[in-house]
């Protein structure tokens, strides 16, 4: 059952109380206006004195409440993206207004639909808006459970068929309506990896796409067609296949779960930062995207949330924040998903963040961007941020770069002012190894994490589908299977793999803590569970590619700043042993080398 529009509860008390109390009275030119709505609809009705005062009122009201919400909603456009403060009021009346309107149809639906003429399409649209309420509630505080709340009323409009009959009027801008809330819906399903669902979702959306343009003499077809290509591809980006015994495929999950990141041990010296906020920016050419979502961007954020708790058995039970039989569980970072921002836009969003960055925090940058090369001896180059014009592709831009400077590159310079503060970096680009010439001017935990520049001719170039050093952070055993060159497991195996993969990463926590002459940077970082997991796949993923066989050149491995030290971590014989017997596991042992191990 759908419930009304719950204006989320707060995790933390910094944040705005839930503003409750009756709908304000509408001031008097808003109550003209509603009553000469209200003539206009009443009069099919019958004569409008005939009209009994009661049901006279609950139109005014209903009409009045819905003036209001679609004000309040299309306000949230007006709203700042970046900082944390200053959505939060308005959020929390735009959901009392959208609670009280959604309970009032409910309440007075004869009422309405004998009055007003209420249509179901109507009322999917009320539940729509509240869908997209909670899911940029996520957006604003990247608690996922809040995707579990857009879910539900999604699917009650599906469930329900509020917009089945929207095809029967001759308004083509309702069934765009329709298509759009298709397009929601698929966003949010992807988010909670619900693909059997999002796999139905895109046959009705194709199926809805070609009545529209059958019946519709439109522009935007070839828009709609490639919303549903962009989909496709985004499903298919996974190049591992797990599957039952019935061949059907198994839905993993990346996000960080109870049993995910390796303990610390006790005793274990580490630092006491906390991960607060997280800048995801996608700016890669040609890679697959939906929804203003890359597939590196998609993985990343994925790996730095929590598995969503069930929102609704949570807020009902009073005072559960404050709950002294379970220890108070961490929320998620918060996120900016930046895709293709400028210069101007990126340090918006950075200088933003930077300033609200709670005391003992850590801000994380991940780039996944074309690399931009350096013009002269004192250039390092850097990554690229969105000029606002078309680029076909990497090669276009390296031959721009030799006749003049990319002034929209960013630089590692560029980041220098806020190292002011503990940073935590990941560039995932052609050109990452342009932050290896990283200064740490202020003495702060500084990391930054640089995938590989390039990769084997011979490994299958899935760059359209997503990076591999980025697959490896975020699931790290599809990547391993992927440069093993396995499509596709079955699920005890998988399982199998996975226990002993955390095993491995359990060591690597170990090698790095024991660690002799290790930058005190790396350990400051490893008393988060999202910096460790972090930490330990990128060690993984840099032992994996300098045992493989077919990585060997320099290039094709990933660095870091500071440096780690090799033989303690990336080639510790301990971990290359861990690696040859996951590899035995899954029988591949033949791409890996041997003769790395004198021990064994």
């Amino acid at each position: 059952m759908v419930r009304g529009a719950r204006q989320p509860q707060q995790p933390r008390s910094r944040l705005a109380p839930r503003l409750t109390g009756t709908v304000e009275k509408p001031p008097r030119k808003r109550k003209s206006r509603t009553e000469f709505a209200l003539k206009e609809i009443m009069s099919s009705g019958g004569a409008e004195d005939d009209i009994p005062q009661g049901e006279r009122k609950t139109v005014t009201d209903f009409c009045y409440l819905l003036d209001k919400s679609k004000q309040l909603f299309n306000g949230l456009r007006d709203l700042p993206q970046y900082g944390q403060k200053q959505w939060q009021s308005y959020f929390g009346r735009t959901f009392d207004v959208y609670t009280k309107l959604w309970k009032f149809q409910q309440q007075h639906r004869q009422v309405l639909d004998n009055r007003y003429g209420l249509k179901r399409w109507q009322i999917g649209e009320i539940a729509s808006k509240i869908g997209q309420l909670y899911y940029h509630y996520y957006l604003r505080t990247s608690e996922t459970s809040y995707l579990n709340e857009a879910f539900s009323f999604y699917s009650a409009i599906r469930q329900r068929s509020y917009y089945s009959q929207v095809n029967k009027e001759d308004r083509p801008e309702l069934v765009v309506k329709k298509l759009r809330y298709y397009a929601r819906f698929i966003v949010v399903c992807l988010l909670l990896n619900k693909m059997d669902v999002v796999k139905d979702l895109v046959k009705e959306l194709s199926d809805e796409i070609e009545d529209y343009t059958h019946r519709f003499n439109t522009e935007d077809q070839v828009e709609w067609n490639l919303v549903l290509q962009e989909v496709a591809a985004f499903i298919e980006a996974d190049p591992v296949m797990v599957l039952n015994d019935d061949n059907t495929i198994v839905i993993t999950s990346n996000r960080l779960a109870e049993t995910g990141a390796p303990l610390l041990e006790q005793g274990m010296i580490v630092g006491q930062l906390s991960l607060a906020d997280a800048l995801i920016i996608g700016n890669c050419n040609n890679q697959v995207k939906f929804s203003e979502l890359t597939v590196d961007m998609f993985r990343m954020l994925q790996a730095l949330e929590r598995e969503p708790m069930n929102l609704a058995s949570q807020m009902n039970k009073p005072g559960m924040q404050e709950s002294a039989d379970k220890p108070t569980r961490r929320e998620n970072p918060h996120k900016y998903l930046l895709y293709k921002p400028t210069f101007s836009q990126l340090y918006t969003f950075l200088a933003a963040s930077f300033k609200e960055l709670p005391a003992n925090s850590v801000l994380l940058i991940y780039l996944s961007a074309t690399g931009v090369f350096p013009t002269g001896p004192y250039d390092f180059g850097g990554v690229l941020t969105n000029s606002n014009r078309d680029i076909i592709n990497g090669d276009a831009i390296h031959k721009r770069n030799q006749s003049h400077k990319e002034m929209h590159c960013l630089h590692p310079g560029d980041l220098y002012p806020f190292t002011r503060k503990p940073l935590f970096i990941i560039v995932d680009s052609s050109n990452s190894v342009a932050y290896k010439n990283f200064t740490n001017l202020f003495g702060q935990p500084l990391v930054c994490l640089l995938s590989p520049t390039a990769y084997p001719k011979a490994l299958q170039d899935q760059s359209q589908r997503g990076s591999l050093f980025t697959l490896f952070l975020n699931n790290p055993l599809m990547a391993f299977l992927f440069v093993s060159g396995l499509s596709s497991m079955r699920r005890g195996l998988w399982e199998k793999c996975q226990e002993y993969l955390r095993k491995i990463n359990r060591d690597i926590a170990q090698l790095l803590t024991h660690s002799r002459s290790i930058d005190q940077a790396f350990l400051q970082f490893f008393g988060d569970e999202f910096l460790r997991l972090l930490l330990t796949r990128f060690i993984f993923c840099s032992a994996t590619m300098r045992m493989h066989k077919i990585f060997r050149e320099t290039r094709n491995y990933p660095e870091s700043y500071p440096q780690l030290p090799r033989d303690e971590t990336v080639e510790n014989p301990h971990l290359q042993k861990h690696i040859l017997e996951l590899a035995s596991i899954l029988d591949v042992r033949n791409v890996f080398l041997e003769n790395t191990i004198d021990d064994y």
